[in-house]
């Protein structure tokens, strides 16, 4: 259901919002609410809508109600295909000119940001500024372009073949082997089955430009189709009317034959499938349900649809418990509902567990849904998952009018095409203000009656090996059943759960400084226990509330006889409850408080961070306090569950291809050193649990070493007095403990390389992968900010011209992503700083030398020529459009005060460390040009002949490696370049991901 609302409305708070008398066969209105709705004479739908987050941006679509499904057998992959190639080139716009007008405007383009492909229609998103008023304007036209004036030339396509090909083989690992058999047995019976939007790989090496022509000139047709505009307009008149200008003139030749619906057959019988994959990240199970999708066009459907909801809550909260028992069936569990296709969806149970534990896993999947069959949840449950769901939709209503422009452009997009009705969040929450305390545990149970094994049920087992048979989950169900009809499934064991989160009043802190930052709009406060806070009120979003606190010392300071067991040392107290509890029950304790607070002990930092609504700001500090104040001891079945699991992920490692590449490219580029080998089984061995928990006592005890950044809707004079009540109520300890002055923090023993490196990792695998990494160090002498600020703008400068060269010059790649680290980010450093800039792409492995002596010899050549005027005018734009969004959210300004605080020119005054940060920003923006671009890549990466080349690729046999390396030979870096090179978890199941390919 979609939240959405107009601006003009009263500031009502959610507790006076009046209920609404409950008509439960009223109809909903089927026109979308607050937005201008209308249908152009061609047939074309548009909606439009003033939105002002961001500020000065607008965030457009073109929705087309065609998808893979409509394809032919010899058309499987021209859907997605043909929405490769509307950004290739359109009548008006050839040569990528399309992508390049984003990338001037400072519109990013990149893999899943412009345009997706399902099996029920195809999305193209823009999200652009708007302070120009021509953008909109040539925006707009290029939607228009997408809806008729697609080229599809053999050029055009053949350019675009590899990156495609790219995409289809990115989903040739294990989850997607795992996806595609799960997908095939799930929709069997219906074309659905054999039209995934990624297609054949065959249809994508051969497809003619005919083929795809005849595609798209059959079903893109204006009828088909709805433009979405929202944005920070002044009026949505004048937007009208520029998609009135661009569309209206448009008319197909030919009458659009209607869009074919496509049955998924239902059936009583379970299907099973057990899928051996040696490349799996885990053991797993997954139960799904299939079923019509809800209509939503009655109050009455609304109230169905919030019971189904309510259910997977409870029932989520049962499995997270089993999986925190002793000796649990699985390590993690849960249920959620998904849209399939169109009117049908499937409510799925998916399970992580031990290897050759899957039997165990779903046996006790199979026994929850029939122990609420049997004895159904107790009202005390439902009245948490109750209290979930009316914080959910409070929160909703609070920020009604701070809602992003991108998340309404979905939810028109859901309205065009899967009729999902719009009603207004003031509607919609005075409905649920009205529902939910009618809705009985009663109710609520009687769903599972819908999740029977005789009702469309699939069950899918996953494992690295064979142990079972389908026989074997052909049993468990049989036994499942016998039990339930005998009534020998006991009920629910709830556990008792205390009321306070607090054990221990804590004594009020005072202040003992405080300063005003005018230029940041922060104050600082000086605890008496020594802790810092600085915090900034903001009005972004009127419930969210951002915190972070910091301590210098992390794991750098470890040695290697106490590093495994103190790396360890977290994820055990997590477990066994750091904030006092075990993790089950807080919570229910946090039950409808929009609060969570987590932590971090990193390389060089100990961190406690959250968020909440102003609501429950005292929660949050509740939390903090019982950080510092519990003393995590050691429990016996947490420690055995908790090596279990990492014993499990260690071994998945140890499966996954891309492990040997990654352990090999960061020892040849960081060292052998143990911080940056993986963590191994012989490793798991070294930790002592006792030590772990030791370790971690102690990170979070002296408050008088933590600096504590508070960003958002906060109000000082309720604010303050909660800061002194719990974060100056922690004592501080009478010695310091892991007390490190930020000058002194250790470094990790990095060792850059010192000349050139190539090397091939080879690695078993079922179908072929290969991935590049490129490695050049960096130096950046005196480490000032203006370098560390060109070492950025470097990396998007590169970035940008390799995905140009090999994406859409060559049309080998799919995407490409280039990232810099500086000395693993050790915080205040001095003197010369060292680094690295490094590239990653995957590429078809054949041609995967050619592709890193293209991506050296551009380097080669920005270093030499330098790059161009529209280069820096394109990551100036870029950098500059991402800075302006930043300043409108939370996450951006506690980003830059923590750094300010964490940077090397703090001296003790955070308004002029963050003034000099930015202004070092300001002067390098105004001095960037070709020539300083080009400096600064002669100076940051020195070394003429340095770098490092890592290939994954597939084991072959030793004649093929032998010629592979002697095409190294033939096709490698040629002496001049050399001479001149300038130095430089757990299965995860994404149906939404995997349905869609952009």
């Amino acid at each position: 259901m979609s939240l959405l609302s107009p601006h003009n409305h009263d500031s009502l708070s959610f507790g006076s919002l009046e209920t609404v008398n409950m008509e439960l066969d009223k109809e909903f209105d089927a026109l979308p609410f607050g937005v201008d709705y209308g249908r152009l004479q061609n047939g074309l739908v548009y909606y439009v809508k003033c939105n002002p987050k961001p500020r000065k941006r607008a965030s457009l679509a073109l929705a087309v109600k065609v998808g893979s499904v409509l394809e032919e057998e010899d058309e499987r992959g021209v859907a997605h295909i043909v929405e490769h190639l509307a950004f290739s080139a359109t009548k008006r716009y050839t040569n990528h000119a399309i992508v390049k007008f984003l990338e001037s405007i400072g519109a990013e383009f990149g893999p899943c940001q412009n345009a997706e492909t399902s099996f029920d229609e195809t999305v193209y998103k823009l999200l652009i500024p708007i302070d120009k008023p021509e953008l909109l304007s040539e925006a707009i036209q290029v939607l228009a372009e997408f809806s008729s004036e697609i080229r599809l030339s053999k050029d055009d396509l053949e350019k675009e073949r590899g990156a495609v090909m790219e995409e289809y083989r990115d989903n040739r690992n294990a989850d997607g082997r795992i996806l595609d058999a799960y997908w095939t047995l799930m929709m069997e019976g219906s074309k659905y089955a054999d039209r995934l939007p990624i297609g054949l790989e065959n249809v994508i090496k051969t497809v003619s430009p005919q083929t795809l022509k005849q595609f798209y000139q059959k079903w893109y047709h204006l009828s088909n189709m709805a433009v979405i505009a929202v944005g920070d307009f002044s009026d949505t008149k004048s937007v009208i009317e520029l998609i009135k200008t661009n569309f209206g003139h448009k008319y197909s030749a030919l009458e659009p034959p209607p869009i074919p619906h496509f049955k998924v057959p239902s059936h009583e019988d379970p299907r099973f499938l057990y899928f051996v994959e040696p490349e799996a990240s885990g053991s797993a199970v997954m139960i799904s349900y299939k079923m019509q999708a809800d209509e939503m066009k009655t109050v009455k459907d609304y109230r169905e649809m919030l019971v189904k909801s309510m259910f997977c809550m409870a029932l989520n909260r049962r499995l997270f418990r089993i999986s925190r028992r002793k000796d649990p069936p699985y390590f993690s569990c849960s249920i959620d509902s998904y849209v399939l296709v169109h009117d049908l969806k499937a409510y799925i149970m998916t399970s992580s567990c031990k290897e050759k534990g899957t039997l165990e896993a779903l046996e006790s999947m199979l026994i929850e849904i029939a122990r609420v069959r049997l004895h159904g949840f107790s009202e005390r449950e439902i009245s948490i998952v109750r209290a979930l769901q009316m914080s959910s939709i409070e929160s909703a209503y609070l920020e009604r009018d701070q809602m992003e422009s991108s998340s309404l452009r979905y939810d028109y997009t859901e309205h065009f095409t899967s009729n999902k009705p719009i009603i207004g969040i003031e509607y919609e929450a005075q409905l649920q203000k009205s529902i939910l305390p009618d809705i009985l545990a009663s109710e609520v149970s009687k769903f599972a009656e819908k999740l029977w094994t005789s009702c469309s049920c699939f069950i899918l087992i996953v494992e690295p090996q064979a142990f079972a048979v389908i026989d074997d989950m052909k049993n468990i169900v049989i036994k499942i059943n016998k039990l339930e009809n005998k009534g020998s499934i006991s009920p629910w064991d709830d556990e008792h759960i205390p009321e306070e989160i607090v054990n221990s009043k804590p004594n009020k802190g005072d202040i003992v400084e405080q300063r005003e930052h005018a230029n940041i709009g922060a104050s600082e406060l000086t605890l008496s226990n020594g802790m810092r806070v600085c915090y900034k009120c903001t009005d972004f979003f009127n419930d969210q509330v951002l915190f972070a606190g910091f301590s210098y010392g992390g794991l750098s300071e470890l040695p290697e006889s106490k590093y495994f067991s103190s790396s360890m040392g977290s994820t055990i107290a997590e477990e066994i409850g750091i904030f006092g509890h075990r993790p089950s029950v807080l919570m229910d304790m946090l039950a409808g408080k929009r609060v969570d607070v987590d932590i971090d002990i990193s390389n060089y930092t100990r961190t406690f961070y959250g968020d909440c609504s102003p609501i429950y700001l005292e929660t949050a500090f509740q939390l903090v306090y019982q950080l510092f104040t519990t003393k995590v001891t050691p429990d016996d079945e947490v420690i055995k569950r908790v090596m279990q699991v990492k014993e499990e992920s260690i071994l998945a490692l140890e499966r996954d291809p891309y492990t040997s590449f990654s352990s090999r490219a960061r020892e040849i580029n960081h060292g052998n050193s143990y911080f940056f080998r993986n963590f191994g089984i012989n490793d798991l061995q070294k930790v002592n649990p006792l030590k772990a928990c030791e370790y971690f006592n102690t990170c979070f005890k002296d408050p008088s070493t933590f600096t504590v950044v508070i960003i958002g809707k906060t109000d000082p004079t309720v604010a303050v007095p909660l800061i002194l009540k719990y974060l100056g109520g922690i004592e501080k300890p009478p010695l310091p403990i892991l007390h490190f002055n930020s000058d002194y923090v250790k470094g990790l023993p990095y060792k850059y390389p010192k000349s050139t490196t190539r090397e091939v990792v080879y690695s078993p695998m079922i179908e072929a992968q290969c991935m590049v990494r490129i490695c050049f160090p960096i130096e950046l002498k005196n480490g000032t900010m203006e370098e560390i600020h060109y070492t950025g703008f470097l990396t998007k400068l590169l970035e940008t011209k390799l995905l140009q060269l090999l994406r859409f010059k060559h049309g080998q790649i799919y995407s490409t992503s280039v990232s810099e680290s500086i000395d693993g980010d050790l915080p205040c450093l001095t003197g010369d700083i060292c680094g690295d800039i490094q590239i990653d792409f995957s590429c078809d492995p054949k041609i995967s030398l050619k592709l890193v002596d293209l991506a050296l010899n551009e380097i080669l050549r920005l270093r030499e020529e330098g790059p161009s005027d529209q280069d820096v005018e394109t990551i100036l734009e870029i950098e500059q459009r991402a800075h302006e969004n930043g300043l409108q959210e939370n996450y951006y300004w506690l980003k830059q005060i923590l750094c300010s605080y964490q940077s090397r020119i703090y001296s003790g005054d955070i308004g002029t460390s963050f003034k000099i940060l930015d202004e070092g920003r300001s002067k390098v923006r105004k001095t960037l040009s070709p020539l300083t671009m080009q400096l600064a890549l002669q100076r940051i990466m020195p070394r003429r002949n340095q770098h490092t080349v890592v290939i994954l690729m597939p084991r072959a046999s030793w004649f093929k490696r032998i010629k592979s390396l002697s095409q190294w030979t033939r096709q490698g870096i040629d002496m001049k370049i050399l001479g001149a090179i300038a130095g430089f978890t757990v299965l995860a199941l994404s149906l939404r991901r995997y349905s869609k390919q952009s």
